[in-house]
């Protein structure tokens, strides 16, 4: 599990990492990903280092900053329509062990997700 001290997503909160970063405020960042699965492919991040989204449910202000974070990109992006993923635990493909929620759009999504 990282840690906040070798983590990359805290590194790229802090501005430490460059990334292609869309949107960003005081609770949460948004990134583009570097293997984007959609033509829209972003990343929202909280700001504090947790683990995965069991460790958000734990925290409701938390939460709300993480769904806000990415209300406010689809909005700012003008997307309409968008799938929004949490994965968690390296058996679901998170790979990154900071909570991050994905958002995809621009193409059709099937169901279910492959």
């Amino acid at each position: 599990m990282a840690t906040p001290e070798d983590c990359l997503f805290c590194a790229i909160a802090a501005g430490d990492i460059a990334a292609d970063v869309v949107r960003s405020d005081e609770d949460t960042v948004t990134f583009r990903d570097t293997n984007p699965q959609a033509p829209t492919h972003v990343l929202v991040i909280p700001r504090r280092h947790v683990a995965d989204v069991s460790e958000v449910a734990a925290d409701p202000q938390l939460a709300a900053a993480l769904l806000a974070g990415v209300a406010a990109t689809a909005d700012l992006l003008g997307l309409d329509a968008y799938r929004t993923v949490l994965n968690t635990g390296a058996g679901a493909g998170q790979s990154v062990f900071h909570v991050h929620a994905h958002i995809l759009a621009g193409r059709p999504l099937s169901w279910p997700p492959g």
